[in-house]
């Protein structure tokens, strides 16, 4: 697709507005998509994406902008008071990551410089009230918006409550494309809010009603956040809150290749109020000492449930020995990598490649395993456990999946986990996201947050609280799917091992001080080969 783009280096001073040509053939809605409007934007987007929580380029700089869409869902008036709305898809360019194999967002086509493709929500006003005053980005110089303060729409209650209209009345506006389940009730007039607690998207909780969460970095194809929950739905899975309606853009017109998947921007979904997140009810379960065995075996029942309903709705696969052995080496070249940046891997390289090696030996011997649509990034904060029969409490805001607050213990007779937030992991890509893997993937995510609730908590005895806590995850799990996961010993610490790889080189670049908790399953995975 031809597309408007520029580039910021020693030829342009900073005060220099770069030169930005209109995307020929871009959806376009709006007025506000003319010539000037991504060079007028472009110094002040340059400075305030690298500020966002969810912005995933950190630590390198931005070389350029492209405009993938631009469409006004509110005008933005040149005069008056009223608000403008101004929806935007924006690739942002940046260098490529040493050794790393990048996946084009928007269908931007492969290249030497990185570019992912992100959803913004901007308001437009001439002046902005103080309350609005934070959600300020700046003031365009120039181009269509000159002048006006340019803004984070979701922080508007006006704007946010917008979206919500839209999404109660589907259709199409430019590029946009708007959808709702024929049986979903959606009522008009519910109070928004934006969920502080998000990283990698954003979220709005209408009313204690609904939660619609946008996708912020997007690329082609459906997001597994929509796709799965729906899918579930429609097997009568009640453990997933089913989508009410969603939205999505269509795809460029030009330059993406033989795809011609729409991009999936947002999912509103009902909003489980009352309910607490697994890793808070964890920690308060800790902080009580108290006792978490009962809820960790009713949540292996739930994730069960929830693996044997994606099974019956999406195609499954068989993993034999070629894929086996595809799947131990690219553990082991991760290994081998995470190594290399974190030295303290090295004494126990040789222990943990064999765990890879025993899992690729028995798909020489002729063993197989099913493969499936899994959640993909399982851990306490992507459970809520809610109330029986309703009520609000301390726990009402924790929806979001990222991180929680609230109150209760390891779990009560009656109440129930619900599993959310089915985006998978969002570095990976997304066709990545949406193969088949075996269940176990999720089981190994989960097991891995239990040794992380344990060392945060701060038992006494942190290993023999995870493991009673594992031991009953796992027997829940088992009850319901009728397979132990701790059956297949060679699958599971396979997967834990890559698990806790990861962690370990995650905690290293970010969080030094917790590097010793992955450590410690190294020490014990190394350790115990069946």
């Amino acid at each position: 697709m031809p597309e408007a783009s520029f580039s910021r280096g020693a030829q342009h001073p900073p005060t220099a507005v770069p030169r930005v040509d209109p995307p020929p053939s871009a959806p376009r809605a709006t007025t506000a998509a003319g010539a000037g409007l991504l060079a007028s934007l472009a110094p002040l987007l340059a400075e305030w994406l690298p500020r966002q929580r969810w912005f995933a380029g950190k630590g390198r700089p931005i070389t350029g902008f492209s405009l993938v869409s631009a469409t006004e869902l509110l005008p933005c008036a040149t005069t008056g008071t009223t608000p403008g709305l101004l929806h935007l898809l924006l690739r942002a360019q940046q260098p490529e990551p040493p050794g790393h194999r990048h996946g084009s967002g928007c269908g931007h086509p492969r290249g030497a410089a990185a570019s992912d493709c992100y959803q913004l929500l901007l308001g437009v006003r001439p002046a902005l009230p103080p309350r609005l005053a934070p959600a300020l980005i700046g003031r365009p110089g120039g181009g269509p918006l000159d002048g006006r303060a340019v803004y984070e729409a979701l922080l508007d209650p006006r704007l946010a409550a917008l979206l919500l209209e839209r999404l109660r009345m589907p259709g199409t506006l430019g590029p946009l494309r708007f959808l709702r389940e024929p049986s979903a009730a959606i009522p008009q007039a519910l109070a928004p809010r934006l969920l502080a607690a998000e990283q990698s998207n954003s979220s709005v909780i209408y009313g204690d009603t609904f939660i619609l969460k946008l996708f912020r970095r997007v690329s082609p194809g459906t997001n597994p956040d929509l796709e799965l929950p729906l899918a579930l739905a429609r097997t009568g899975c009640t453990r997933v809150p089913a989508p009410a309606a969603w939205f999505e853009a269509a795809p460029p017109t030009e330059g993406a290749g033989p795809r011609s998947d729409p991009f999936t921007l947002g999912v509103l979904q009902p909003y489980l109020a009352g309910s607490t997140d697994g890793w808070q009810l964890a920690l308060d379960a800790l902080a009580a000492r108290g006792d978490f065995t009962e809820a960790a075996h009713a949540l292996g029942q739930a994730t069960a449930e929830v693996h044997l309903a994606m099974a019956r709705a999406l195609p499954t696969t068989v993993l034999r020995r070629p894929q086996i052995e595809h799947l131990a080496a690219a553990m082991s070249e991760r290994l081998d990598s995470a190594a290399a940046a974190v030295p303290a891997l090295h004494p126990y390289r040789a222990a943990l490649h064999a765990a890879y090696e025993d899992l690729a030996a028995l798909g020489r011997t002729g063993r197989t395993w099913t493969a499936q649509r899994i959640h993909g990034d399982l851990h306490l904060g992507q459970v809520l456990r809610t109330v029986q029969g309703g009520g609000t409490g301390a726990g009402a805001d924790t929806r979001g999946g990222e991180s929680g607050a609230g109150s209760g213990g390891g779990g009560r007779t009656g109440d129930r986990w619900s599993l959310i937030d089915f985006e998978g992991e969002p570095s990976r890509p997304l066709a990545e996201r949406r193969r088949p893997q075996p269940p176990v993937r999720d089981i190994a995510g989960m097991l891995r947050s239990f040794d992380y609730a344990a060392a945060v908590g701060g038992h006494d005895s942190p290993q023999d609280w995870a493991g009673r806590t594992r031991a009953a995850y796992c027997a829940g799990y088992a009850e319901a799917s009728g397979a132990d996961p701790r059956d297949e010993p060679e699958l599971l610490r396979a997967h834990e091992t890559d698990k806790a790889v990861y962690e370990v080189v995650y905690e290293a670049r970010h969080r030094p001080e917790w590097l010793p908790v992955p450590m410690s399953a190294i020490r014990r995975l190394a350790a115990a080969r069946p």
